[in-house]
């Protein structure tokens, strides 16, 4: 795993006052989840499930599935490791600039790796090359916040029915873009799509993603998973947020909105190209400058926090990556950046 996941104001003696750096959702009410949890406490004296089983049913009563068909993980980072330890040894292809975790875990258990920068269309008659075993994408994509789109993804499924595509959906519930529903998905019995409750309710530090797909293909990935993965407190979070989802909703339209008038700031101050995005994060390249000189200098004079993106495979040091946060903040993040330009 590189540094800078996530986030990584751990490393900082100075605490960021606004955390762009982290693509999880920062205005989000936990106070019910906090007391719930509190509540709970005494729960942590006895084992939970060696599996998740009833989390695992809820879920898939959501999302009108079997339980076999939905596998819990610590995090949606657990089950890219379970999937390449499952399919170890095989030929792994992978879309650039993209989160790194899944080059990591191909490359513990024994993958070739095959970077790909595009993927095939029409004209290639959306054939992957003939050697390739799996196919990872993120859609959206972390750092890029672009979306593959899902009539591209059929045809890739249809015309390569022996290759088994990993969709990572962590940030389904970010972008308007039509995107594959777990049930759409078990059309295609190759095809596993990984979710991630840590994005959709802002809880990193709880560690809960899943799994869902065919369900002999879950088998085999719950084969490898070790027991007790999911920690009690977790499983009773999954619980609360379930039951309230209704009252964790977002105005996601707005929030795009706002998104999209930061990158516009971010461009009229003419110190970064910033591309296109379809999410709530964007990825930005310095025309001058290095961004871990850019994010030091906002950490030190300002409390904010970016992500320095060198570290992506594709990318150089001049990349960087924000998450949108409140207007206001929005606002000081842009006349910071402004500001860097002209003192350096």
């Amino acid at each position: 795993m590189i540094k800078g996941h996530g986030d990584d104001a751990y490393q900082y003696n100075c605490p960021a006052a606004v955390n762009f750096s982290s693509n999880v959702y920062h205005n989000m009410d936990l106070c019910g989840l906090k007391q719930h949890l509190a509540q709970c406490l005494g729960l942590i004296g006895s084992y939970p499930e060696p599996e998740p089983y009833n989390l695992e049913a809820r879920l898939a009563g959501q999302h009108r599935l079997l339980p076999a068909e939905v596998c819990v993980t610590n995090g949606a980072t657990e089950a890219i490791y379970l999937i390449a330890q499952t399919f170890r040894e095989s030929l792994s292809a992978i879309l650039q600039p993209t989160f790194s975790e899944y080059a990591d875990a191909c490359r513990i258990h024994g993958h070739r790796i095959r970077l790909l920068y595009q993927l095939p269309d029409e004209r290639a008659g959306y054939r992957l090359p003939e050697e390739v075993q799996l196919l990872w994408l993120c859609n959206p994509n972390n750092p890029t916040g672009q979306v593959v789109e899902k009539k591209h993804i059929c045809r890739l499924l249809e015309q390569n029915p022996k290759v088994l595509f990993v969709i990572d959906q962590s940030y389904e519930y970010f972008t308007l873009r039509p995107l594959f529903s777990a049930e759409e998905a078990l059309e295609y019995p190759h095809l596993l799509l990984l979710h991630s409750m840590t994005k959709r309710y802002a809880i990193p530090g709880l560690r809960l993603g899943y799994v869902t797909g065919n369900a002999r293909m879950l088998d085999r990935l719950r084969s490898q998973r070790m027991p007790w993965s999911v920690n009690r407190l977790a499983i009773e979070a999954g619980y609360y947020l379930l039951e309230h989802e209704a009252e964790m909703e977002m105005d996601l339209v707005s929030y795009l909105r706002e998104a999209q008038r930061l990158r516009t700031l971010l461009m009229q101050t003419g110190v970064a190209e910033v591309w296109d995005t379809k999410t709530h994060f964007m990825l930005a390249r310095l025309r001058l400058g290095r961004a871990s000189a850019l994010k030091e200098y906002l950490l030190k004079e300002h409390g904010m926090l970016i992500r320095d993106a060198s570290n992506f495979s594709g990318l150089d040091e001049r990349y960087f990556r924000i998450a949108a946060q409140g207007p206001e903040d929005n606002d000081r993040l842009a006349a910071a950046i402004a500001q860097w330009a002209e003192e350096t």
